[in-house]
């Protein structure tokens, strides 16, 4: 359930919250009274048009995918990850970033898109490339096995 904070001249939303309570806090914290403002419980179909609105922008941002060209499958527990594009990254000693590439290599660590802080997935640096196709690579990692392929691959 959600709850807004409504100004009673302009009518304009000045807080939103998930309880009463809530808004109400924010009211006393602001210094408003029930005389400057009001707590209006919002419907649904408002919640989930902002929703709607919010997942288009995060999806033109880069934030999310709805396209999905790659799958990881981590061999112990068979977790899947999605993602539409990868890259293969190398480290320096100390840590940090030194250089990506299109192609697997040891010493190398798979990441899945999106290639900002939302990103899908990053492995630990590949130890051993155990099977290697234009559209499939088997390998390892210093704590996991991965399996990835390309999908809608003919």
């Amino acid at each position: 359930m959600m709850y807004q904070v409504k100004c009673n001249i302009t009518d304009e939303v000045l807080f939103e919250g998930f309880s009463q309570y809530e808004c109400g806090e924010w009211m006393e914290y602001e210094g408003l009274g029930m005389g400057d403002a009001w707590i209006q419980k919002v419907k649904m179909s408002k919640i989930t048009t902002g929703l709607d609105e919010i997942l288009q922008e995060a999806e033109e941002q880069g934030v999310i995918e709805n396209e999905f060209n790659w799958e990881l499958v981590r061999e112990q527990d068979k977790l899947t990850m999605k993602s539409k594009s990868i890259k293969w990254l190398e480290f320096n000693a100390d840590g940090t970033f030194k250089e990506q590439f299109q192609e697997a290599a040891i010493g190398r660590s798979l990441i899945m898109s999106p290639f900002n802080a939302f990103f899908t997935w990053q492995t630990t640096n590949v130890t051993e490339i155990v099977e290697q196709r234009e559209d499939y690579i088997k390998f390892k990692t210093q704590n996991s096995n991965y399996e990835l392929n390309k999908l809608g691959y003919v």
